[in-house]
């Protein structure tokens, strides 16, 4: 979990844990009213993290954010992916969003409410809660603290609106507690149920991660740096899930001509619907890891979950100085407030904090339209109708695109003092710190990092030397400090100066006529000067790839395979799976004469506008010989069959087909077009990089479509041993759009947006998961223009590999899909039938070797 949340004394069950955190003072009165409360922060729009709405990563502040229900703000850029990867793969946990274990209400108990006993608040929202709402870790097993429902408040202070400017901008929300429901001894960690469906995904999570534990990384040759050991056990369930006999490529070819193509190796028990299988050979040994089945409850015994105070006090941090109350502001204009309990002297560290790192984006409300007939509708990001109420919680610059928002208990009631009235200003933590020490080991920790005695502290306050968009990545996970800047006396409120930007917008804002004002006041909290690093201004907060920026001044070679890597950082988006690779200059135009010339282009016009006789329903395939369509094609070219499949469009309300060849005829003439447009540099440069002995091109696909709505994130390849590759290059794109692929980094939560570019080749490997973007040139079923003109799009996509016996039975199982698979029979054995590439350079395109080539490949 990282960070936990420590109770400093003894508290019996039914007590309001807030005090026993925060710490009391002489003289302080047990039966008065707590000596601090939380208050909670509702989150408006219900569109934070949906892939339409622009977001290139999972947002991981979300997960400090309790939602309405399960789910609500977690819209992943697909929560369904192909194959479906484990929990324990994602760095960054959907937390809270999974949680319903606390609700939180619009209609919350207020002065008129608060005794009647038939009221009880239902109107659920989603709601950020600093404090221990945010703080407090769930194990479903030692929960020892609960909200208590009925002593939260909803009220603005006695202000009304429209005539107070105070009035929404600030959380009515608060006098939230906590209270326990058994014994808290001195030194236990506190937990919160986040309820079952949070405790489920926590199981699973932590399972795999156990798994992954300790694990080392592996160098791989010609992969980018080595490759992360944390999908070999993803590799190892799917080689499980590998069947052990597959129908026969005739069985197949039979059923497929009546449209009736399964996937056999998905069918339960007995059900064998061909008429002929063979054993998959070379299958591996079908061999269970052996699980621990050792009782783990020891793990769990009483006491694990109880720190020495010794230990508490010379490694965790004190949030509050324990001189601190809450109560009401008498400033004009505000609601809650801190107040000092006793002096606090100059420079003493007042409240240290965790920080929540956000986007500005974040914290934006755009129009949207939950009936939209499409997905890609529901949210229009050129309509912006607002800031969310969090956005006046925050502390930013100007010219930095990233925010960071405390989530300590208290640190959102400190009030703007102005330059004069301040008496405390924000610090990063001073170096050998206790605090510098902890957030250093929090920040940069691996998986098997343990924190005692024994950690070193030597890279304190890092997010200072990163991009924003590496400490977004790890949000809550940076901390600072509110340091007195001058003596501070008894019962004196706690005070900080917003900035004269602040300033300035809050009067333009109150001189305002309240019916002249367009909403309530927004606004960030400015930092002091020098505050954010230089490195965190005037950059931008979007994942951009370096090799693709910069390719107008530095072209890729032919057959030069690059890994992708971050702009911002240098690093790689995926050291297994994600590479660009350069193609023969004007390959793509040559292809694409190739395909005009063959037919397929113009079958591809007439399918996307569904013209007659042309107009395929959802998974519906058949088989068409396009030469017969153009005036350009051979005698040759008339007796080549190609199949075309409209692929799952009521699933993915989109109109792609996919095109690849049927007879032996076709599928000679794609490889040979392949090769005499220049494409063996690509394979070559594959082989090369990757340190094959050889490679064949096993299956090769136009892919066409008009429009998309929603299409699945799935990896083509998978659990080969690193040694295939889908190589994806265009051959028509829709100029002036918005990019048409999404790919996926190796940490499952980050998505990046490419357009297709003339010569250049997306390489994905095992486990590339990928996606088509939501796009719309043309649907045929809103159309009243010319079809034959309308704009589309056609990609196609090689896939290449060495088949060996530690993949042949993986790689026909794949090809066994739910796609048509005419020639699943070239995994019969091995060798290979037909290579494309050795390294030894006798083998091309146009000029395989193998052992088992038929006849009508000979040249």
């Amino acid at each position: 979990a990282g960070l936990g949340l420590f109770s400093g004394t003894n508290t019996p069950a039914d007590t309001p844990i807030n005090e026993f955190i925060a710490g009391t003072y002489p003289g302080y009165d047990p039966n008065g009213p707590p000596l601090w409360t939380d208050l909670a922060i509702p989150i408006a729009d219900d569109y934070k993290a949906l892939p339409y709405r622009g977001q290139q990563r999972h947002p991981s502040w979300l997960g400090y954010v309790w939602p309405k229900q399960v789910g609500a703000l977690a819209q992943m850029w697909d929560s369904e992916t192909f194959p479906r990867p484990e929990p324990g793969l994602a760095n960054m946990d959907p937390g809270l969003q999974l949680a319903d274990g606390i609700e939180f209400f619009m209609d919350d108990y207020n002065e008129d409410t608060q005794d009647d006993d038939d009221f009880e608040p239902s109107n659920r929202i989603n709601a950020f809660a600093p404090g221990l709402g945010s703080l407090a870790n769930h194990d479903g097993d030692f929960v020892n603290i609960d909200r208590h429902y009925h002593s939260s408040r909803v009220d603005y202070n006695f202000q009304t609106a429209p005539w107070d400017a105070g009035v929404g901008a600030f959380t009515p929300h608060h006098n939230m507690l906590y209270t326990t429901f058994r014994d808290v001894e001195r030194g236990m960690e506190l937990f919160l149920d986040y309820g079952e469906a949070f405790h489920d995904h926590a199981l699973k999570r932590n399972d795999q991660l156990r798994k992954i534990q300790g694990k080392k990384k592996r160098a791989v040759t010609g992969f980018a740096d080595d490759i992360s050991r944390d999908w070999d056990f993803m590799e190892e369930h799917q080689v499980k899930q590998c069947p052990t006999e597959l129908a026969t490529e005739k069985a197949k070819r039979e059923r497929l001509k009546v449209g009736m193509g399964v996937d056999s190796s998905i069918l339960p028990g007995d059900e064998r619907p061909y008429t002929e299988y063979r054993p998959n050979d070379h299958h591996p040994a079908d061999e269970e890891d052996e699980e621990d089945e050792e009782d783990n409850d020891d793990d769990k015994r009483y006491g694990w979950n109880v720190k020495p105070l010794e230990w508490l006090y010379d490694n965790g941090v004190c949030l509050s100085s324990g001189k601190l109350w809450t109560g009401t502001s008498d400033a004009e204009y505000t609601g809650r407030a801190v107040f000092s309990t006793a002096g606090i002297a100059k420079g003493e560290v007042v409240l240290t904090t965790p920080l929540i790192a956000l986007r500005r984006d974040d914290f934006r409300i755009y129009k949207s339209d939950p009936d939209a007939e499409h997905v890609r509708d529901m949210v229009d990001k050129s309509t912006v109708i607002g800031d969310e109420l969090l956005f006046n919680y925050a502390y930013g610059h100007p010219d930095s695109p990233m925010l960071l928002v405390p989530n300590a208990p208290m640190a959102n009631f400190i009030n703007h003092g102005g330059e004069e009235d301040a008496n405390v200003q924000i610090r990063w933590p001073t170096a050998g710190s206790k605090t510098a020490r902890l957030f250093d080991w929090v920040y940069n920790r691996q998986k098997e990092d343990i924190y005692d005695d024994k950690f070193e502290s030597t890279n304190h306050n890092a997010w200072l030397k990163d991009h924003p968009i590496d400490v977004m990545e790890k949000s809550g996970k940076l901390a600072f400090e509110y340091v007195a800047l001058r003596d501070i006396e008894e019962d004196e409120e706690i005070l900080i100066d917003y900035g004269p930007l602040w300033d300035d917008a809050w009067y333009t804002f109150q001189a305002t006529h309240p019916y002249a004002r367009s909403g309530y006041f927004r606004h960030s909290i400015g930092v002091p000067d020098g505050f954010y690093p230089d490195n965190w201004l005037d950059v931008t907060d979007q994942y951009e790839i370096a090799e693709i920026q910069d390719l107008e001044n530095n072209p890729l070679e032919p057959g030069v395979a690059l890994p992708m890597t971050w702009a911002h950082n240098g690093k790689a988006l995926s050291p297994k799976y994600g590479y660009i690779v350069g193609l023969e200059k004007g390959f793509s135009d040559r292809f694409l004469a190739y395909s005009e010339e063959t037919g397929v282009i113009e079958l591809y016009r007439k399918l996307l506008t569904e013209q007659e006789g042309f107009r395929l329903e959802s998974d519906e395939f058949t088989t068409y010989k396009p030469g017969a369509l153009t005036n350009t094609s051979n005698a040759s070219d008339e007796e080549m069959e190609f199949f075309a499949q409209k692929y799952k469009a009521d699933i993915y309300r989109f109109n792609m087909h996919f095109i690849a060849a049927w007879n032996e005829a076709a599928r000679k003439s794609v490889i040979d077009g392949l090769g005499d447009a220049g494409f063996d540099s690509a394979v070559k440069g594959i082989g090369e990089r990757f340190g094959y002995d050889n490679i064949t091109c096993f299956h090769a696909s136009y892919m066409g479509m008009t429009h998309c709505d929603k299409a699945l994130m799935h990896s083509d390849i998978y659990a080969t041993n690193d040694k295939s590759w889908n190589i994806v290059f265009p051959l028509i794109t829709v100029e002036g759009t918005e990019p048409e692929l999404n790919i996926m980094a190796e940490d499952m939560n980050t998505v990046v947006g490419v357009h297709y570019l003339k010569d250049i080749a997306y390489a994905m490997g095992d486990f590339g998961f990928h996606q088509t973007r939501p796009s719309n040139y043309f649907d045929p079923s809103q159309s009243d223009g010319e079809e034959s003109a309308a704009p589309i799009r056609v990609v196609f996509g090689a896939y290449c590999s060495q088949i060996d016996e530690t993949n042949i039975a993986m790689l026909r199982h794949i090809y066994d899909g739910d796609d048509p698979a005419p020639f699943a029979d070239q995994f019969t054995e091995l060798p290979m039938r037909e290579v494309h590439w050795t390294k030894t350079g006798s083998a091309t395109l146009r000029h395989p070797e193998g052992s088992g080539l038929p006849e009508t490949c000979e040249n």
